[in-house]
């Protein structure tokens, strides 16, 4: 590896031959597989065994379970007519539940191969991946793979293969044009003319572009003939996968100072005309540090490792450097490269690259950092597409062992947001959430197995949540001394404005006098009141506050005390402590003490919380269950057993279609009811059939089931086991 590391010193300081790269794509289209022939193309692993070892799944469990769980950084050196580029790859996981890898990926990379099954074409995981990367102004290309099981298995001809890979191109061209920014819906398009569309199989290692085929000769009527004839060794010697895919890469997906110059403005919170702005945007080695943390792992012999994507500036061994977040100053000990599972040392390392840190492992994913002598603004907050639906309780058996299960609870949370871990310090209920059962077993089950931890789990637990379905008339708040007074009613926010939350196009947080003209004119856009939209004045998660009330002395010196009292409602809803959904404050009006002693928190908060609650009684407060849209291929004569799966568990079919002898059927199903779902699918279908993830919404529980669902809420945390109604929380 000593000259592969000498090649990248060699190149890290030439943005023009750096390219940050991942691959993604739906589970099983060949990610890994394709990894695996740029590793052997930049002589990292055998020839033979590309597309075999699977070099980027280093973890036990990925080769047990033949997927990608974790994502995997690999720096490597491409050659193209004498000059050496450095590409800094990640290989991402394509199944749904560990999609918070692949977002945080995102933030890494300026380029994507988007990877495509020729047989499946574009399917749900496909669409969610390229949407994510178009969120994090990521370039994409397109290789469509697996076209030899076109060949062989199918027989397809020339027209209908031709007709194939069309339907493909136009269905990644259409998720451009819709999530695309602005200006580049058009040049970001895959045109096959250009080379920005690759075709070929990672397992037997040979890929064609246009380009390529036109510059040697070979055509499609080759690539037919050498499959047909199993001769694709000499295929894949006449044409190698990689030199495709790089070649691709290389010419198509921009540079890191390219890239910056448009991903900044999107990515990062701060003024653009600072010094540190500027140099972001030119991605200067010579300005100040600042970066991100992708990722966070870790590591028996170094302890916990970060994954940085650096901005601005350069990292050495030994820099002290501020995580601006947590507000903490940590000392680099090693600035290294990946090598899939290893990585080597290279002391020192300008921006425009992607590398691992040791020595800052305190560091969560989505942290700024920067020296602590130039703090930078933070960046945006990396936020995943799906919100956690799943969770399961852990007891331990043997007291001994907590510390050591809180930690490891704690560590796998700094490395996967996506899991959030809840830990009661009145009662020690520990909870884990994730984004499915697969999720939680892969990242925190499976841990303490091997560290033969004795915990109980309990079976999984579906998070709901709490909203109203009307405005409520106007409730008044007194605050235990009885010199404060409040007046609050409640409403639903539309969904169109849920979305606008949710995507992060709006922020949480207090809005900001200078931000109001910009929230104003996205809320208008998605539905909003024009004049109503100007009084937002606070965002949590999809919730929010607006001040109506006119004139009112003091509301400004207890509005913090109001925002902490409705995070806490928002946190704990009135029907079940479950969070709320889609709530929007109203602030009427509201009577205050002229003293700032008599309205403190011990006054206001209870005050807020008892008419808020008892406001979102009066609305109809219902419990909303999350459910999921799937997408279910299966045998069209095994179709009536999988009706009956669905409609089993209360589910809806949205859609159904036939492609060849099989069905697709699009279903809603509520996720309490999904729970081995899928090995029941592959029962109805004599293993054939599979389900896919389009999206995961929140809707109202039928009222004939609603009241029983609250009750075992209620006994599950220990409440009283009585439906809260009016006058549970004061009048």
């Amino acid at each position: 590896m000593a000259k592969m590391i000498d090649k990248i010193k060699g190149i890290v300081d030439d943005k023009s031959r750096i390219r940050n790269l991942c691959i993604c794509a739906h589970i099983d289209h060949g990610k890994t597989t394709l990894s695996d022939n740029l590793l052997s193309g930049a002589g990292m692993i055998s020839e033979e065994l590309a597309g075999r070892q699977l070099a980027t799944d280093f973890d036990a469990q990925e080769q047990e379970r033949g997927i990608t769980i974790y994502s995997a950084n690999v720096s490597m050196v491409h050659t193209i007519e004498g000059t050496d580029y450095l590409i800094n790859l990640i290989d991402t996981p394509g199944h749904v539940d560990f999609g918070g890898d692949v977002t945080r990926a995102m933030r890494a990379v300026d380029g994507a191969v988007v990877v495509a099954c020729a047989v499946d074409g574009v399917m749900p995981q496909t669409e969610t991946v390229l949407r994510q990367a178009l969120k994090e102004r990521v370039k994409p290309v397109l290789f469509i793979n697996k076209v030899d099981r076109m060949i062989k298995e199918l027989q397809l001809t020339p027209e209908q293969m031709n007709e194939k890979f069309t339907s493909i191109i136009y269905k990644v061209n259409e998720i451009i044009r819709v999530n695309a920014p602005a200006e580049f819906k058009q040049e970001w398009q895959v045109n096959v003319a250009e080379g920005k569309v690759g075709f070929g199989s990672a397992y037997k290692n040979w890929a064609i572009s246009i380009p390529f085929m036109q510059k040697t000769g070979i055509t499609f009527k080759d690539i037919i003939e050498y499959t047909q004839a199993d001769n694709e060794k000499e295929l894949a010697k006449k044409a190698p996968l990689h030199n495709i895919v790089l070649d691709m890469a290389i010419k198509h997906l921009p540079t890191p100072d390219v890239a910056q110059a448009y991903r900044i403005p999107k990515l990062w919170t701060g003024d653009l005309d600072t010094v540190e702005g500027k140099s972001m945007l030119s991605c200067d080695a010579s300005g100040p540090l600042a970066g991100v943390v992708t990722n966070v792992t870790a590591d028996k012999h170094a302890g916990m490792v970060a994954t940085a994507r650096l901005f601005s500036g350069t990292l050495k061994d030994g820099d002290s450097v501020l995580l601006v977040g947590a507000g903490q100053e940590c000392r680099v000990q090693i600035v290294s490269v990946y090598n899939g599972p290893k990585r080597d040392a290279i002391g020192s390392m300008p921006c425009g690259n992607i590398v691992g840190i040791t020595g800052i492992g305190i560091a969560n994913s989505g942290e700024t950092i920067c020296h602590p002598d130039n703090v930078v603004s933070t960046f945006e907050s990396i936020t995943h597409i799906f919100e956690p639906v799943v969770t399961k309780s852990i007891e331990v058996n043997n007291v001994k062992d907590l510390p050591k299960v809180i930690n490891v609870l704690k560590q796998r949370a700094k490395e996967d947001q996506t899991l959030v871990v809840k830990i009661s310090e009145d009662t020690g209920e520990m909870l884990i959430s994730g984004l499915g059962e697969l999720h939680l077993e892969a990242k925190v089950e499976r841990y303490f197995k091997d560290l033969k931890l004795d915990v109980k789990i309990s079976a999984p637990i579906v998070i709901f949540k709490e909203g109203v379905k009307k405005l409520s008339d106007e409730f008044e708040g007194k605050s235990p001394n009885k010199h404060n007074k409040f007046y609050f009613k409640v409403e639903p926010v539309s969904a169109e404005v849920i979305d606008l939350l949710n995507s992060g196009e709006l922020k949480s947080g207090t809005i900001r006098k200078q931000d109001v003209t910009d929230v104003s004119q996205k809320l208008v856009a998605a539905g909003f009141d024009k004049d109503v939209s100007k009084k937002v004045v606070y965002t949590y998660q999809n919730n929010m506050i607006v001040n109506v009330s006119r004139g009112v002395q003091y509301l400004n010196e207890v509005m913090e005390l109001i925002k902490q009292a409705f995070r806490e409602v928002c946190d704990k809803g009135p029907l079940a402590d479950e969070p709320c959904f889609g709530l929007k404050l109203l602030i009427m009006d509201a009577k205050l003490h002229e003293d700032t002693i008599h309205r403190g928190p011990a006054q206001v908060l209870p005050a807020v919380r008892g008419a808020v609650k008892e406001a979102m009684i009066n609305g109809d407060a219902s419990i909303f269950e999350p459910k999921q849209v799937l997408r279910i291929d299966t045998p069209t004569a095994n179709m009536g057993n999988v009706m009956n799966e669905v409609q089993n568990r209360r589910g809806q079919v949205l859609n159904m279609s036939e492609e060849g002898d099989m069905t697709v059927i699009e279903a809603k199903i509520p996720v309490a009811e999904m729970f081995g779902f899928e090995a029941s699918l592959k029962s109805a279908t004599g293993g054939r059939g599979f389900q896919a993830l389009i999206d995961i919404l929140y809707e109202i529980m039928p009222k004939d089931i609603q009241q029983k669902n609250i009750l075992q809420i209620r006994k599950r945390k220990g409440l009283k086991e009585v439906v809260p109604t009016q006058g549970s929380y004061g009048s």
